[in-house]
């Protein structure tokens, strides 16, 4: 009994035995991959949709460009009459009468003048601004306008600027600049288009006449015609 007792109180001789088996982690974090999967998708689509776009509106516009043609209008001072002309107390006295020519010479457009506004300016100064009638214009079409400006205004000319005047009476002939601002429409078939707001710049020489007569002749001006 004593021999029995010390072999069950004494070491293990037998097999061995495995450790028991552990659970194994699970790293995935549910719905992280489907939403960068998506996010890709969604951005492929959008690009595609983009790069689509600016395929389909670059062909529209050449196809237009190569069925209309559009050429630029051209705008041109064909004679200008200075009567009056005086810088007295920083105030100045003017008449000048412009007659301009509106040449649109596409074979295919038609242009709305909603809106003209004729500004004139010395020295960057702005002395007067007038008003024209507006109007419609086929193509291949040339159109005559009128502007008037006549009155006086205050006029502020630095040292410089009123030196520039004074050897510019002397002369006889005056730089002065008109500006037109307009707003437009173009015309094609039975289609218009939004407005346009476009500038027309007319840097003059223009000659100081007395009695009709001037010493010498108003050279025909082009304009510079700035969306």
């Amino acid at each position: 009994m004593a021999d029995k007792q010390s072999q069950l109180n004494g070491a293990y001789y037998g097999p061995s035995i495995p450790p028991p088996n552990r659970p194994k982690q699970n790293n995935y974090r549910p719905g992280r991959g489907g939403d960068c999967c998506c996010c890709g998708c969604l951005f492929s689509l959008v690009l595609k949709l983009v790069v689509t776009a600016v395929v389909l509106i670059g062909l529209a516009l050449l196809v237009f460009w190569v069925i209309v043609r559009p050429n630029k209008v051209k705008f041109h001072v064909e004679d200008a009459s200075l009567t009056q002309f005086n810088y007295t107390n920083n105030n100045l006295h003017y008449n000048l009468a412009l007659n301009l020519t509106i040449r649109n010479p596409n074979k295919r457009l038609g242009i709305y003048y909603d809106r003209i506004e004729a500004r004139g300016f010395y020295e960057d100064s702005r002395f007067n601004s007038v008003t024209l009638t507006p109007f419609y214009q086929g193509h291949k079409n040339t159109s005559v306008i009128s502007a008037e400006f006549k009155g006086q205004n205050l006029v502020l000319l630095d040292g410089g600027e009123l030196s520039d005047f004074n050897n510019e009476k002397s002369s006889g002939i005056y730089s002065i600049n008109v500006k037109l601002y307009l707003r437009i429409r173009f015309k094609l078939g039975k289609f218009k288009s939004g407005r346009f707001k476009p500038k027309i710049d007319c840097d003059l020489k223009v000659p100081l006449s007395s009695d009709g007569k001037s010493a010498v002749t108003f050279q025909r001006t082009k304009c510079d015609f700035d969306y």
